[in-house]
């Protein structure tokens, strides 16, 4: 019996062994998050929508078509309306009430092109007939710790020594119309009658001038 040898021949080749494939691991998921998700894409949306569209609104307002000084009586030629994105922050007029403005007077310069505020519109004029401004300077102690506010009925004094050859000078009464504090003074706008703005322009160049303040009731 002839006896069979077997030879292996080694190529370099590796023999990969067969074997059951892996299984992919699976996503676990979360329905809590996918639900949430969904209202966030939904929500940011609205929200864009919604700035889109305050963005976009516009509305016709009053706007001013010619240069009109302060205390000019306003006409129908110096006004005009135009459409335009309404910023909430922005104070404008309604173009609905621009019949309204006819006839009254402006309270501060108002420039060709630029939107009407309700602000820039009065029914008087500061000063009006008779009367006058005056800046009076007050120093500290002369004048109530209480803030003063426009309109305030105040009486001013002079606070110095008079001339010998001089009368005693009544107060002066006022309204207030605007206060700008300062570093060492506060400087009172005051509104008077036209015969005793010359006086108190020269109590106030004296520097010495004492403020009373009057009820507030109405």
């Amino acid at each position: 019996m002839t006896a069979v040898s077997e030879k292996h021949v080694d190529t370099g080749a590796t023999a990969i062994e067969s074997g059951p494939v892996p299984r992919s691991p699976k996503l676990s998921r979360r329905p809590f998050l996918v639900v949430l998700a969904a209202v966030l894409v939904v929500a940011g949306a609205m929200a864009g929508g919604l700035l889109w569209a305050s963005a976009t609104k516009a509305g016709e307002v009053v706007v001013i078509r010619q240069n009109v000084a302060r205390g000019t009586v306003i006409t129908a030629q110096d006004l005009g309306t135009i459409r335009v994105g309404v910023d909430p922050s922005l104070s404008t007029v309604p173009s609905d009430q621009l019949g309204a403005l006819v006839g009254r007077r402006a309270s501060a310069d108002l420039t060709t092109g630029t939107l009407l505020a309700a602000s820039q519109v009065s029914e008087t004029v500061v000063p009006g007939p008779g009367e006058s401004v005056v800046g009076v300077p007050i120093s500290p102690g002369l004048m109530p710790v209480e803030p003063l506010a426009s309109g305030d009925a105040v009486r001013l004094v002079h606070s110095g020594e008079l001339p010998s050859d001089s009368s005693p000078t009544d107060p002066v009464a006022a309204k207030v119309l605007r206060v700008t504090p300062g570093d060492t003074q506060t400087v009172v706008d005051v509104v008077v009658g036209a015969d005793k703005a010359v006086q108190l322009a020269a109590w106030a160049g004296s520097g010495k001038i004492a403020l009373v303040l009057d009820s507030r009731a109405r």
